[in-house]
């Protein structure tokens, strides 16, 4: 696995197979969105209510809301798409080469969940605490509950998070300024602003996606094993499966063995269901166990 050194460096990452075909598809929706609000109104409102992240609606059934609202970013002004797109770039390419293309693609979708799942529960518990307690605060996180989500600011947020602790040391140049700092400290100087952000009023209420995005990166790196969701879920299921059947084992083994006590038969079971002949036994095969 490639891991970032301390070498400072000029150089532009390289367009990576999934981050180029993310970039495309988020740049063509912006694109399309905003010929529409021009040409055909309703296909605007229509992403508004059926693919933007809404909270209220997605508890209606819209849960397809949870992952479409990446693709789309704010269609008056360019400077959404563009911060968002060369996040991505700049810190995705690094992660795709990393572990590449299909846990690249794992890891992003699994961030754009994380942020809408935050913004979701942000908003839930916003909705419940202002009605025993009315302070600003809990209206502000209220608000989300009702209000559209876009944009991929959360799985870029993860990959952020992911840069700084897998290339932590690795010296960095913020454009516009010549000097190169630590990925570890810009993420962490960039996660504070977002925090500080996120209670700063009315126009911080996307920054709980940005954090939630940034909270399941985390997650995903600290607890996920190495080879991806995948291969969690399916060590899970086995895990459980095995687990039944010495469960299965044990309980047939208990009562084979009441049955040999009954008819006079000394002997034992181990922790995994096999039999264990006493000293006693008297009979040729001395093998001691039988599985």
């Amino acid at each position: 696995m490639a891991r970032g050194g301390p070498v400072s460096t000029f150089g532009f990452p390289p367009f990576t197979h999934a981050v180029k075909k993310l970039i495309i598809a988020n740049v063509a929706v912006f694109l399309v969105m905003m010929l529409s609000r021009l040409t055909v109104p309703i296909l605007a409102t229509f992403a508004d209510y059926y693919l933007y992240l809404r909270p209220v609606l997605v508890m209606h059934g819209r849960v397809w809301q949870l992952i479409t609202y990446s693709f789309f970013h704010d269609p008056h002004t360019v400077m959404h798409l563009l911060f968002n797109m060369l996040g991505l770039w700049m810190f995705g390419a690094q992660f795709e080469m990393d572990f590449g293309t299909r846990r690249f693609y794992e890891f992003y979708f699994w961030c754009v969940l994380g942020a809408a799942l935050t913004t979701l529960g942000v908003g839930a518990l916003g909705m419940v605490a202002f009605q025993h307690v009315q302070i600003p605060l809990f209206a502000i996180m209220g608000q989300i509950w009702h209000q559209a989500t876009i944009g991929a600011s959360g799985a870029v947020y993860g990959l952020l998070i992911a840069f700084g602790i897998l290339n932590g040391d690795r010296q960095v140049y913020v454009f516009p300024f010549p000097i190169a700092i630590k990925a570890r400290y810009i993420v962490a100087i960039w996660i504070f602003v977002a925090l500080v952000s996120a209670f700063g009023g009315a126009n911080g209420i996307a920054e709980f996606a940005h954090l939630g995005g940034a909270l399941f990166g985390w997650i995903y790196l600290r607890f996920i094993p190495r080879y991806g969701l995948k291969t969690a879920a399916s060590e899970g299921v086995f895990g459980i499966r095995n687990r039944y059947y010495k469960w299965k084992r044990r309980r047939a083994a208990k009562k084979f063995e009441v049955y040999m006590r009954k008819n006079k038969n000394v002997g034992s079971f181990d922790e995994h269901g096999n039999f264990r002949r006493s000293p006693l036994d008297k009979k040729d095969d001395d093998s001691g166990w039988v599985n």
